[in-house]
């Protein structure tokens, strides 16, 4: 099994990075279902890296999916979604440069299909109206993500919704 980490530093400094472990010999230059392997892909995007850290560990925990890449905000997470296509995406609400809730609309209105799981500190009034008008099938926070990210991603990507 070979593993690859590709890590690119845009022009404003942002940085995002696209990991790929391979799950056949011969596939090394694929990723995950859409290259006839049923292991969904996810995209993972918040502007603080400890946190990236901690949403990535918890979900190798689960043989369930293949973390397919990482922004660090809105617009990298755009180009990462066109570009990977990922089966579901984690996804922040408040970053520099596009916040995450423009960010999935944007996302979502240009590919329907994707599904989106905001994972947020706020646990204000009005973020479940806010994250189901931009196209995000659920809403996780980050309080409750250690216990929960698992199953609410799951869950979207079973196509259900996912609001806590």
């Amino acid at each position: 099994m070979c593993k690859t980490n590709t890590v690119y530093s845009t022009t404003g400094g942002s940085v995002c990075a696209i990991w790929h472990t391979c799950r056949e010999s011969d596939c090394c230059q694929k990723s995950s279902s859409r290259w006839g392997f049923a292991i969904p892909t996810v995209l993972i995007v918040d502007d603080h890296e400890i946190v990236r850290q901690g949403v990535r560990r918890i979900l190798e925990t689960q043989n369930d999916w293949e973390i397919c890449g990482e922004a660090e905000n809105g617009r990298e997470a755009l180009r990462l979604s066109q570009l990977l296509k990922p089966d579901a995406i984690v996804m922040d609400i408040t970053m520099p440069e596009l916040d995450g809730l423009e960010a999935t609309k944007r996302i979502t209105e240009s590919n329907p299909d994707s599904r989106v799981l905001i994972l947020t500190m706020h646990e204000r009034r009005g973020l479940l109206a806010a994250a189901q008008s931009s196209g995000a099938k659920g809403v996780l926070t980050k309080s409750r993500a250690a216990n929960h990210l698992a199953s609410a991603l799951r869950a979207i990507l079973a196509g259900e919704t996912y609001f806590d």
